[in-house]
């Protein structure tokens, strides 16, 4: 079937976060870098480098067909796993911020993590693709899955990173479940998994007091409930225009990390409730052309890895967003596009080109 042209409804909405992701970065960190590193422009060069990265590689993705990803996906996979288990090696492995997630390459740190979400969804949409109505039964083909998923979380819960392994094991319950899995199936493994759930928030105290600050963050108002109280007051004062871009209070040293998981209430800050509206209708937008493209696309394998890399995107966004409004508990989870975060970032826009590579082709 022969290429059509770009997908303005997926590219303009990923491009404007984009754009506003940089701007917002260096709003929010310039204070802070010139701090850390007596450098104002310290953030703001590393997520523009990864940018111009993302870009690129979407542009390369987007004009290859996207079916060569269907032969990698068994080897892709592997090879996160395998760096997964690198982070286990203190040799290859950096800390930072009490959590062991990054991999150090050379001057950069690169988190396997974010790679290993977009390896699942390939991998999860050439196996729905070549089983197909054998998903029905458990355990010639629920059961292969199910374990690999399985498996990934647990390496990305022992990061620690609950928060990760909660979407990536979303992501992957819903593909199989659209792909026609039985929902008793999925029921009763969902329902296995909530003791191991209720152990990995239950036996670490600093998971434990996320959900104490969520329930009443005013009780711990000066520890673990500091950081989302800030937020709300930094979308009390922006009103409906903002107080200007550049011109945040809470960015002051009062909301930690402002350039990261709460990049989202600086913008309620300084754009205000239409910052915010601007920000939520390009990841509608986004979503929608998503699931369009997935119902469009000319065989299974496009279909559910469109629909895979718009959940996994528009789910990660829902979680970020609800966090930094007090409607979750606190997850550590980015604002795809936006927040700081150079492997982020760079796989997120990598997914976009497969994403725009299926709508290529897609049916009319």
């Amino acid at each position: 079937m022969a290429k059509r042209g770009w997908d303005p409804y997926l590219l303009f909405p990923v491009l404007a976060l984009v754009l506003l992701g940089i701007v917002m970065v260096y709003s929010s960190s310039s204070i802070l870098a010139d701090q850390r590193f007596r450098d104002d422009f310290f953030f703001l060069k590393k997520q523009a480098l990864f940018a111009g990265l993302g870009v690129g590689a979407l542009l390369v993705l987007r004009n290859m067909d996207y079916l060569f990803s269907q032969k990698l996906a068994l080897p892709l996979l592997l090879l996160c796993l395998g760096l997964l288990l690198l982070l286990f090696l203190p040799g290859f492995r950096m800390k930072m911020g009490g959590a062991t997630r990054w991999l150090r390459v050379g001057p950069f740190s690169f988190q396997p993590s974010e790679l290993a979400k977009l390896a699942l969804i390939i991998y999860l949409a050439a196996y729905i693709s070549r089983k197909g109505p054998v998903l029905r039964e458990f355990r010639r083909g629920l059961l292969v899955p199910l374990c690999i998923t399985g498996f990934m979380a647990v390496l990305i819960t022992r990061q620690p990173d609950l928060g990760m392994a909660f979407t990536v094991t979303t992501v992957a319950l819903l593909l199989l479940f659209f792909a026609g899995a039985r929902l008793r199936h999925l029921l009763t493994v969902g329902l296995a998994a909530l003791p191991f759930l209720y152990l990995a928030i239950a036996r670490v105290g600093y998971r434990q007091q996320r959900v104490t600050a969520f329930l009443n963050p005013w009780e711990v108002a000066s520890s673990t409930g500091f950081q989302i109280i800030q937020s709300f007051l930094a979308f009390g004062s922006g009103g409906p225009l903002g107080a200007g871009l550049g011109e945040g209070r809470q960015k002051l040293f009062f909301l930690p990390e402002p350039h990261t998981d709460f990049i989202f209430a600086l913008i309620g800050e300084e754009l205000g409730l239409l910052g915010v509206l601007i920000v939520v209708a390009c990841f509608v937008v986004f979503f929608w052309r998503g699931i369009a493209v997935g119902l469009r696309a000319p065989d299974l394998f496009g279909s559910y890895l469109a629909l895979g890399i718009t959940l996994n995107i528009g789910l990660q966004a829902l979680i970020n967003m609800a966090v930094v409004l007090g409607l979750l508990p606190t997850k550590g989870l980015t604002l795809p596009f936006v927040s700081y975060g150079g492997t982020s970032l760079l796989v997120n826009l990598m997914a976009v080109g497969l994403l725009l590579s299926v709508s290529a082709q897609c049916r009319r």
